[in-house]
């Protein structure tokens, strides 16, 4: 049960991952040459931020598969498009040899991914969610984020062990190439274990009741559920955007603003993502101890010091404080996305659960993980680190607020 539902977010996150690497080291001079370093790179991370806008969409689309033929089909679907989309990206021609039809293609492929992971989430959650005993359900459901933390290690240690057996020409010109080719590799394991798992009994005694009257699942979800949805969403911004942040903005950070030596960088964000993945464990324990709720509180205000620190902590330009800002930052991170699994499922009624609570986390992609690494260069150059802390500082204050205006969900029935 567990092995399904976190497979699912290693391909999903791996691909994510090796995509947000590959932005911020060679997708500039590969796909938007012709804009220079500094807009190629802002351009760059746009087409990363192009994935997390098509996430909602595919939360509804494939939620609605999820919520009305089962968890079990929607996430084989959600696997092979990930997938598929992932490998051609790795075969995608530079722009050097057919011009605008590169970065067009990249942007259709990466709204594929986008529309993927809006589905794959969810259904991995709830596999767990609705498969796990009440009491245990926060360790459990931690496993599906636990797969995403796991699958950046693998992202960035496929790049770490590329660059280092390739000359910087060679890595700029195919290496980066291999992570995403590889990826295929991982969809065919998936496959073959969620091929052989059984539907949630929570769906099964759904379907049950079913009625060919019933609304569209987006539609009752929006009706019944939309304060929660917002408030789902807004609670989480704070992991998501610390998370991406270390995963997508750091590692370009490092190499091009503080001139770190590359596998330096990949060294500190796959020792950031193996906090990560303690965090999340830890979170998923806690839960199910002292509440959904009172622990996401707690990630929420150390949050907000810790942005303020964040960038003049890195500024100074050393190795140690650079590994230090990773792995902190990544460590309060991990505790908000160990919660998120068990504390989404529970908010939302069966009948609509994988439309909504895909929804929420992928709301809470699109305004934590898509716009602070598409504004932080622009933030940074124009007015310092500071400013950009504290608006990562307000990110954490919203994840607060929302956080305080939900209810515990700890003891909710599933069914």
């Amino acid at each position: 049960m567990a092995a399904a539902s976190a497979i699912g977010t290693v391909i999903e996150f791996y691909d994510f991952g090796i995509y947000a690497t590959a932005a911020a080291l060679v997708f500039a001079d590969t796909f938007f040459p012709a804009l220079g370093e500094h807009a190629g790179s802002v351009i760059s991370y746009a087409t990363l931020g192009v994935a997390f806008v098509a996430r909602p969409l595919g939360s509804i689309l494939f939620g609605h598969f999820g919520d009305r033929l089962g968890r079990k089909r929607t996430l084989v679907a959600t696997m092979s498009i990930m997938g598929v989309a992932t490998m051609l990206i790795g075969l995608l021609p530079p722009a050097a040899s057919i011009g605008v039809v590169a970065p067009i293609a990249l942007v259709v492929l990466r709204v594929a991914q986008g529309l993927a992971a809006g589905g794959e989430w969810a259904g991995g959650a709830l596999f767990t969610s609705e498969h796990a005993p009440q009491g245990r359900r926060g360790f459990w459901a931690m496993f599906t984020n636990l797969g995403g933390a796991f699958a950046n290690i693998l992202a960035l240690g496929t790049f770490l062990i590329t660059g280092l057996y390739m000359s910087d020409e060679t890595f700029t010109s195919w290496g980066w190439r291999l992570p995403f080719v590889l990826s295929i590799l991982l969809v065919v394991v998936g496959l073959f274990i969620r091929l052989r798992i059984d539907e949630t009994p929570a769906f099964q005694a759904q379907a049950k009741r079913q009625r060919s009257g019933d609304g569209l699942p987006f539609k009752d979800a929006v009706v019944h559920q939309w304060k929660e949805i917002l408030l789902g969403a807004g609670s989480l911004v704070m992991s998501v955007s610390l998370g991406y942040i270390g995963i997508a903005f750091l590692t370009n950070y490092g190499t091009a603003t503080l001139d770190l030596p590359r596998p330096q960088v990949l060294g500190a964000g796959m020792f950031g993502n193996l906090m990560n993945c303690l965090a999340i464990i830890a979170g998923g324990i806690l839960t199910d101890r002292f509440g959904r709720r009172r622990v996401l509180l707690i990630a929420n205000i150390v949050g907000i010091p810790w942005a303020l620190a964040l960038f003049p902590l890195l500024d100074t330009k050393t190795l140690g404080t650079f590994w230090l800002g990773m792995s902190v930052t990544f460590l309060i991170a991990g505790v908000g996305f160990g919660v998120a699994g068990s504390f989404l499922s529970e908010l939302f009624h069966t009948r609509y659960r994988d439309t909504a609570a895909g929804l929420a986390y992928s709301l809470a992609g699109v305004l934590g993980g898509a716009v602070p690494p598409l504004v932080a260069a622009t933030l940074i150059s124009s007015y310092g680190g500071l400013v950009f802390g504290v608006f990562l500082a307000a990110y954490c204050l919203v994840g607060l607020l929302c956080t305080l205006a939900l209810r515990e969900t700890r003891h909710r029935q599933l069914a």
